[in-house]
């Protein structure tokens, strides 16, 4: 015979698998994606880039819906019962990453996105549902809505002039990615003929793995209009670092490609301390 539990143990139990994820309260919003909670810590809500101020910019300056995206973020979040969908991390600033969803079941991330207040930004820590954070995303550039209004935040052109001034910035890069080259274990995306000007994507062989993992050969986007978006560095030409596959989108069939060139392998561009925006 089993032995028997002890009524108090058994409603310990009960009670840990039938509570529900514990739930947050809000004390202040410091930015579009920045909450304080009531017990003291920050939280980052993860997979977004809220319209703010780029890196750089003096106290006090004017930027396009920053303002607009912290309020709408204290409205939705501030007195709300809110709960972590799926994992929470720790980021490098020792803030709690997470998607939060409120107690009427709606979840802060789409909202944000939907409302054109903010745009995709996935991280490798941070790539949980990005197939519908890109949709909401979409839904919003479609209507022009918030930040889709404004230049400030407008899809670039894979104009190597263009983005050297967006240098240190995070950016939506569109453009035909002419060849596909392999160097020392790294793939390069180049978007035209001339590497050492041109626009480039850099996957590190540290990367890899995650690619494979999604069925992504970097060969295959020889050709192919794509969408990718990141942090824009300079080495050489502009070049992002492509750390995981949910960067980068895939716009149209394969179309005709240059000869593969051979190149040698370049570094990729050191990154600023705070290189999320954050």
């Amino acid at each position: 015979m089993p032995r028997r539990i002890p009524s108090l143990m058994l409603s310990a139990l009960l009670m840990a698998n039938t509570a529900g994820p514990p739930e947050l309260r809000v004390a202040a919003v410091t930015d579009g994606a920045t909450l304080l909670l009531e017990d003291g810590r920050s939280l980052r809500l993860a997979g977004i880039e809220p319209a703010a101020p780029p890196m750089g910019a003096e106290p006090g300056d004017h930027w396009p819906l920053a303002e607009a995206a912290r309020q709408a973020l204290t409205e939705l979040a501030v007195g709300q019962r809110l709960t972590v969908r799926g994992e929470a991390r720790t980021d490098r600033h020792g803030r709690l990453l997470a998607q939060l969803v409120r107690g009427d079941g709606l979840w802060l991330q789409g909202e944000l996105l939907a409302r054109g207040l903010a745009r995709v930004h996935t991280r490798p820590d941070a790539r949980a549902l990005a197939r519908e954070m890109l949709a909401a995303e979409a839904g919003a550039r479609a209507a022009e809505r918030g930040i889709w209004r404004t230049r400030a935040y407008a899809l670039r052109a894979a104009d190597p002039e263009a983005l050297r001034r967006d240098r240190d910035s995070f950016q939506i890069v569109e453009g035909r990615v002419l060849r596909v080259s392999k160097a020392g274990g790294d793939a390069y995306l180049d978007f035209g003929e001339d590497w050492r000007t041109d626009v480039t994507v850099h996957i590190g062989r540290a990367a890899f793995p995650a690619f494979v993992a999604a069925g992504i050969d970097p060969l295959s986007y020889e050709g192919r209009v794509v969408r990718v978006r990141g942090w824009v560095g300079l080495r050489a030409g502009p070049l992002i670092e492509a750390t995981h596959p949910e960067q980068i989108e895939r716009l149209d069939g394969p179309g005709p490609s240059a000869p593969t060139a051979s190149r040698a392998a370049v570094p990729p561009p050191e990154r600023p301390a705070d290189e999320d925006g954050e």
